[in-house]
């Protein structure tokens, strides 16, 4: 089977579905099945990769989209089937639609939603309640779009329970739309050999502070004002390390500067991917204040290296997090909640490891054989193979 896979993100860049893809990439190309990619890319050469990568660089996002139709159009006549990973999927899919392909889509957001809240088309209003919600001509056209697409392709993985459902509520039939949790492929806490203090050494961290990490992309419904927030009233000792870059970056760095944190946030940037696990496990805890996920990625990693998480009760969160069973679970409005779980977690050591412990133990609902099977019999089933 010939596979094409598009992605909005790929390494170096982070992101869910720059791990997402090459995980499954490879996975395929284990398989016996042929693999490209074709993504959004800061590296407009990636190397290295056991399969054909076709990167489209930063330009004027319409001229970028534009780039992906004729590439993913090219692409699409050495595929049997497609896989699109995009938020924002209409030319990809009638790229491939035009080629005569099968499309599957991947859905790990309402794209309609993403669109407005950027545009500022629906105010502040989260996911949620843009589901109950009527909106101006921009949001329904924006909608009838989604619709196009989802309706040309041939069937939607949806990566949580959470999104299966606001496909659906979109009038897409049942039957068409599968949810298949995000697997992890990497390293678990036993594949770690550092000790915390070995790895706060090899990162340059001081050892006598305590360390709350965020991963993510710098968007604004990822909420990391508001963890800056909470780390205002707990201890000077407490540190907060972000790594990620994106549009809010400097807004956040000037409201880290107003809050008085300056010394104690250390913005990272891009952490390449490889020392991810090295600094998860330097950390005291992991926070995720998002008010908008799909299936986190970055909680599952989390989750399998092995450091306390604190995350925001939204979306597919609970799907991975159980609130008092292996994490604690936050309104992201709140950072005064925020700050009383990541204080708790701080103090009582013994009910971190309790929350390890017990994400252990969950580890295996978002095993790599196990996810990434079903997602090839639905290839393979559109393939004809």
């Amino acid at each position: 089977m010939r596979v094409l896979l598009t992605s909005p993100v790929f390494p170096p860049d982070l992101g869910g579905p720059a791990v997402y893809v090459p995980s499954l990439a490879r996975f395929l190309l284990e398989r016996g099945h042929q693999v490209e990619v074709v993504a959004f890319c800061s590296d407009p050469e990636p190397k290295g990769w056991p399969f054909r990568v076709v990167a489209i660089p930063p330009m004027s996002l319409p001229l970028r989209y534009l780039t992906a139709f004729w590439r993913v159009w090219q692409a699409a006549q050495r595929a049997d089937v497609v896989y699109v990973n995009e938020h924002l999927a209409l030319l990809h899919v009638l790229a491939a639609k035009l080629r005569g392909k099968p499309v599957m889509i991947r859905i790990m957001v309402d794209g309609a939603w993403e669109i407005a809240h950027r545009k500022g088309w629906c105010g502040d209003d989260d996911i949620v309640t843009f589901q109950e919600k009527t909106y101006g001509w921009q949001v329904k056209l924006t909608r009838a779009l989604q619709r196009r697409w989802w309706r040309w392709s041939s069937h939607i993985i949806a990566c949580s329970e959470f999104l299966r459902q606001i496909v659906i509520g979109y009038g897409v039939p049942p039957q068409k739309v599968q949810r298949i949790h995000n697997a992890y492929h990497g390293p678990r806490a036993e594949d770690v050999p550092q000790s915390q203090a070995q790895a706060r050494e090899q990162l340059g961290l001081a050892p006598d502070r305590r360390y709350v990490l965020t991963i993510c992309r710098l968007m604004v419904w990822k909420r990391v004002d508001g963890i800056l927030e909470a780390l205002v009233g707990l201890p000077d000792d407490v540190h907060l390390l972000v790594a990620g870059d994106g549009d809010m970056l400097a807004e956040w760095k000037a409201l880290g500067e107003k809050l008085g944190l300056g010394q104690r946030v250390h913005w990272l940037g891009n952490v390449p991917h490889a020392r991810i696990p090295l600094l998860v496990r330097a950390a005291d805890v992991f926070v995720l204040n998002s008010r908008y996920e799909g299936l986190s990625h970055t909680l599952l990693e989390v989750q399998a290296l092995g450091t306390p998480i604190v995350a925001s009760k939204v979306c597919g969160n609970p799907e991975v997090v159980e609130h008092g069973t292996n994490g604690l679970l936050v309104d992201p409005k709140d950072p005064n909640a925020l700050r009383e779980a990541l204080r708790s977690l701080l103090a009582d050591l013994e009910l971190g490891q309790r929350f390890v412990k017990a994400g252990f133990a969950r580890r295996d609902r978002f095993r790599r054989d196990l996810t990434f099977t079903d997602v090839e019999a639905q290839l393979a089933r559109l393939a004809g193979t």
